[in-house]
């Protein structure tokens, strides 16, 4: 009887587990403008940047973390990477490919001038939701019959959320006096922002895979999870058309 009660008991904590997770993505789903523009630097920072002349280290390092912990759709994307990555040197690699996509096309797009259709570069990262979701549930495998490389993958992707991060820093008036140690900093501080936000969803996931639940609760997690990048990828593009 008591072991009884303990599997019943660990069930409930498994499903309090998945109920925050996916109200957290129904949030995402219902606030979708909101969220798919939250990434943007605010106005107050944006002034500030301008405004600038010369280096200013610590400020650029906290506009970097900032710009990632409120930017959703990198956020998100990183979630599905790390969601069956059991050990440490796993999350290591995988973050590190990513790490090293997304600084080289943010420092190439901002100190080398290269440009990118924001909108379209944004439906990407938020097609990078979708697609590492649907490989949390084996879709490729069942659906179209074969793996692609996923370190390949998060590499490609971290390309293009380094796109999106310089896409932000474009619309800006950026001074030339200190730009070069200005954004280095801001991508230390993406790292930063980066690191801190993982810690929290490793340790979550962590936790939560403990508990019997787990397996059963993580296909509708991830199925939320591509529907939130389908409607990234919607917003965006819909956003693109009518631009255009």
């Amino acid at each position: 009887m008591r072991a009884v009660m303990k599997e019943i008991a660990a069930n409930a904590r498994s499903r309090r587990c998945a109920t925050i997770v996916l109200a957290a993505l129904v949030v995402l789903v219902f606030l979708l403008p909101d969220v798919a523009g939250a990434h943007n630097v605010s106005k107050r920072d944006a002034t500030f940047v301008v405004a600038n002349n010369g280096r200013a280290i610590v400020p650029f390092m906290y506009l970097g973390a900032k710009h990632m912990v409120t930017g959703y759709d990198h956020l998100l994307f990183l979630v599905g990477v790390i969601f069956f990555l059991y050990k440490l040197k796993d999350v290591a690699l995988y973050v590190s490919l990513f790490t090293i996509g997304h600084s080289l096309t943010l420092l190439l797009g901002v100190l080398g001038h290269v440009n990118a259709n924001p909108y379209i570069v944004d439906a990407i990262i938020g097609f990078s939701v979708v697609y590492k979701a649907f490989d949390n549930i084996d879709g490729f495998k069942r659906v179209l019959g074969f793996q692609p490389n996923t370190k390949i993958a998060v590499l490609i992707f971290g390309l293009f959320h380094g796109f999106g991060l310089a896409t932000k820093l474009q619309e800006l008036a950026l001074s030339q006096n200190g730009l070069i140690p200005n954004i280095v900093s801001f991508n230390v501080g993406v790292e930063i922002g980066q690191g801190l936000a993982l810690v929290a969803v490793f340790i979550g996931l962590s936790y939560w895979r403990t508990r019997p639940g787990f397996l059963r609760h993580a296909f509708v997690t991830n199925t939320m999870l591509m529907v939130g990048g389908f409607l990234l990828v919607g917003y965006q593009v819909t956003g693109y058309m009518v631009t255009r």
